[in-house]
């Protein structure tokens, strides 16, 4: 942008975001959120890959498993739901870093806990946190990146927590040996710790908040000057959001305007989704250790789920700026054929892993190719709450994914039934997703960031 047209009275925030060229600004606040959710994939993950050693000291059944694994999203599933709607009103800096702050201390007691109970709740007030950085991050990220590459970006930062949770997994398998599964959480709470006064002093808060807000025209003025370092600004320079500040509460707003059928339709593909993938994240490593492989081993291969899931979203990203929810269908239905084979394949480590890799790409990739896609239909005003309120409703499903695991194995079925059960869940995804794509139209770049467009032809559909 030239001086000249950055002196005028007034400037859309969005559209000068979408004239800039992704810049090292943006490439900072991705990693930094990046940060924050490698640490939240890493904490979120540890209980599912310290499980067999935990059960096997304090000498749990699997069954008893089912709660542990459950506690702690069922704070997540709180975290999510409160603090994405809170973070509409305060902003998303202040949530983030209480997030990563609740969610440290939280994992680090988890190390020095000795009974189920206490165990419970301490994984349930470290869920909260874990719930609460997620949405905001991707709102954040979201908000301080063009349309064009809106997706990509969202779905390379939420790639940090792919990468911590399967660094989880390659931790566990190299600490435990040594030095016992409380080693895992001392690490894993240390580091949020450290995080959490350098996101105070370096992370900015989204600029499309401030702009909406109208009370920081100034710091509005020296954020964008960061994203397009070349523009000046005229000290009478307005910065504006065209999109209306919605009053009230801002769940409700998510069923007006003709949002009601989208969102709706958006919580089957994160509840199925996210079932899927606390299923296959938290019973793998167990699945594996009772097919013959020792617990390093199944830790070492339960977390290619992640490394899969990372590739995968390296892979959709610039496919879902394009094609949207219609790549995502495609993507869930491919994820069928993937966790069906890895109850088939589990007499073969390679063909296993292989299945397991292959489901990680459609799962995990399909599910930060989802976050992204939430993130870019709702307005700002209630952007957090609308990725919010979508992982809160999937982490209803990432509570009864390992319940249901943990009772169909409790049932004698077979590791193959038990596993077409889980691809069943990965159907329901990839149907509500072409749902979506066939509702509005979204084969192409529409839809993100563009409400309005949308909504009409939800509206047209309906009538």
């Amino acid at each position: 942008m030239t001086v000249s047209e950055a002196s005028t009275s007034s400037i859309d925030v969005a559209g000068y975001i979408d004239q800039q060229p992704v810049g090292g600004f943006q490439v900072k606040l991705l990693l930094t959120c990046a940060a924050v959710l490698f640490l939240d994939g890493f904490d979120t993950q540890a209980i599912g890959y310290v499980a067999p050693a935990l059960a096997k000291e304090w000498g749990l059944t699997k069954a008893a498993l089912g709660p542990v694994f459950s506690a702690g999203l069922f704070g997540l599933m709180i975290g999510a739901l409160v603090f994405g709607p809170l973070a509409d009103r305060i902003g998303r800096k202040k949530i983030i870093i209480f997030s990563t702050l609740a969610f440290g201390v939280g994992t680090l007691a988890t190390a020095f806990i000795n009974d189920v109970s206490t165990l419970l709740v301490i994984r349930f007030l470290t869920g909260l946190g874990l719930g609460g950085a997620m949405p905001n991050a991707v709102a954040m990220t979201s908000e301080f990146s063009p349309h064009r590459r809106r997706a990509t970006m969202v779905m390379i930062m939420f790639c940090g927590f792919s990468i911590g949770a399967a660094l989880g997994g390659l931790l566990a398998a190299a600490l435990i040996p040594q030095f016992g599964w409380r080693s895992v959480f001392v690490v894993g709470g240390a580091a949020p710790l450290l995080l959490v006064p350098i996101l105070a002093l370096r992370l900015p808060e989204s600029v499309r908040f401030l702009a909406l807000t109208g009370r920081a025209n100034a710091r509005v003025a020296e954020l964008l000057a960061l994203v397009g370092p070349k523009a000046r600004f005229a000290h009478a320079t307005q910065f504006v959001v065209h999109e209306p500040g919605l009053a009230g509460m801002p769940v409700l707003h998510l069923f007006r305007e003709g949002r009601t059928l989208p969102t709706l339709l958006l919580w089957v593909v994160f509840f199925m989704s996210l079932l899927d993938l606390y299923f296959l994240s938290n019973w793998l490593p167990t699945v594996l250790n009772d097919l013959g492989a020792s617990i390093s081993a199944a830790a070492v291969i339960g977390s290619m789920l992640q490394v899969g899931g990372v590739v995968g979203t390296f892979a959709l990203g610039s496919v879902i700026d394009r094609f949207s929810f219609r790549a995502l269908a495609l993507v869930y239905f491919a994820a069928v054929f993937a966790v069906g084979a890895i109850g088939q394949l589990g007499h073969s480590v390679a063909l296993v892993t292989m299945a397991i890799f292959a489901a990680g790409f459609c799962i995990v990739g399909g599910q930060i190719a989802a976050n992204a896609l939430a993130a870019g239909f709702y307005p700002t005003s209630v952007r957090s709450t609308g990725v919010g309120w979508a992982l809160g409703i999937g982490r209803v499903g990432s509570i009864v994914g390992p319940l249901v695991g943990g009772a169909l194995m409790t049932a004698k079925w077979s590791t193959g039934s038990v596993f077409m059960a889980a691809a069943t869940a990965a159907f329901c995804a990839a149907l509500a997703a072409f749902s979506l794509s066939r509702l509005a139209g979204m084969g192409g770049n529409k839809g993100a960031d563009a409400p309005s467009s949308f909504d009409a032809k939800v509206a047209a559909a309906s009538n």
